[in-house]
């Protein structure tokens, strides 16, 4: 049967009588008795169980940690799961920030969570992204739904959050509406102009995600998603190619660089130095976002860098980019926007680098 969940919407619920119950979703998917689910208005056989959701959280911690012989601890072990999971982040509510009470109510889950789990980091639903929290936590959930030109202003966002404070977990973000289509090249462009300003602010934000991640074509609930499927095939839309090319080079060094140009507001780039997986080889990667309407010329000068340029590799470019900013990905076209890899092209210390108009392109350095 069909069943989608959207995540932490997906668990809360709008009444007490519909919530979602964990301890009904473990053992024999035949005897889960199910739910309805009041957020998205369809039933829930809850074939997706606990495995994947968290609620009444002491006993939904045992169950993820807990010993095998613990009493929620054994339950995970007898649906085939004796090692513990690695459970290491829990977020008290969902987009609840500013409802009465929630700051009473975090502070008792906050309190009870790291009494008995000291060691679990506790994520608040309050932006601490532009003014300190008044309440304890160890990260702050940030979520943004936008159009695309005010997804690219923000990647400013977090140029000026304080570094003292909790680091933010940006959990939910997309442009959406009609920017997006249903998943359109604008929308992947000003998204990784988003990324790039958190890659920036790395020491402030400790990680990321796309929401949502799934759509059955034949039952859209949310527009736009990463993924679309029927019950026999699927493809990823401009913005999962987006999250490929970042998630390739997860755990890099951020370099610090500047972009000067006299010519647009519309670009902003960054510098990493990361390791590919299957090589082993350390790269120089430059990732540089246009937003304009209109071509620019980069150039590009490597200073400073305390490794040594492989001048007989040249650059690997890859570039996300299209005809037509709403173009899409369709079951018929499901490689109309995707990352495209060029031949490497020799160059000296110096490259010039010429943008079209609103594309993500990626250059890889080979360094010693």
């Amino acid at each position: 049967m069909p069943m989608h969940a959207l995540g932490g919407t997906y668990v809360e619920g709008n009444y007490l009588q519909n919530k979602y119950e964990w301890k009904d979703t473990t053992g024999s998917w035949e005897e889960r008795p199910g739910h309805f689910n009041d957020i998205w208005n369809y039933w829930s056989d809850d074939g997706i169980g606990y495995l994947e959701y968290l609620q009444d959280a002491l006993d939904g911690i045992e169950f993820a940690r807990g010993s095998p012989r613990s009493r929620w601890g054994s339950v995970r072990a007898a649906m085939g799961h004796p090692k513990p999971f690695d459970l290491k982040y829990v977020a008290v509510g969902n987009e609840d920030c500013g409802l009465f009470n929630y700051e009473g109510n975090y502070l008792k889950f906050h309190d009870a969570i790291r009494y008995a789990y000291p060691d679990i980091k506790i994520i608040s639903n309050c932006d601490a992204s532009t003014k300190p929290l008044n309440q304890p936590a160890d990260l702050f959930d940030f979520h943004i739904y936008t159009n695309s030109n005010d997804m690219f202003s923000k990647s400013t966002q977090f140029d000026h959050t304080s570094r003292s404070g909790p680091k933010a977990f940006v959990s939910e973000y997309a442009v959406w509406r009609e920017d997006a289509g249903n998943g359109s090249l604008l929308a992947a462009v000003a998204e990784a102009a988003f990324l790039i300003g958190l890659e920036k602010n790395s020491d402030a934000v400790e990680m990321v995600c796309y929401a949502p991640l799934f759509s059955n074509i034949n039952d859209r609930r949310w527009v736009p998603d990463a993924i679309v499927f029927n019950s026999y095939q699927l493809y990823g839309t401009p913005s999962y190619w987006v999250q490929k090319l970042f998630i390739e080079s997860s755990g890099a060094t951020f370099l610090d660089s500047t972009l000067n140009t006299n010519s647009s507001n519309k670009l902003i780039a960054s510098a990493i130095i990361w390791q590919n997986s299957t090589e082993k080889k350390n790269y120089l990667r430059v990732k540089v976002v246009n937003f304009g309407t209109t071509s620019e010329t980069l150039i590009i000068s490597i200073n400073g860098l305390n490794s040594t340029l492989q001048q007989n590799y040249g650059i690997r470019g890859t570039v996300l980019t299209s005809t037509n900013v709403m173009d899409e990905n369709s079951f018929s076209e499901p490689q109309k926007v995707v990352l495209q890899t060029n031949s490497p092209v020799k160059v000296g210390t110096s490259m010039d680098v010429i943008l079209d108009p609103y594309l993500v392109i990626s250059l890889d350095l080979l360094i010693s």
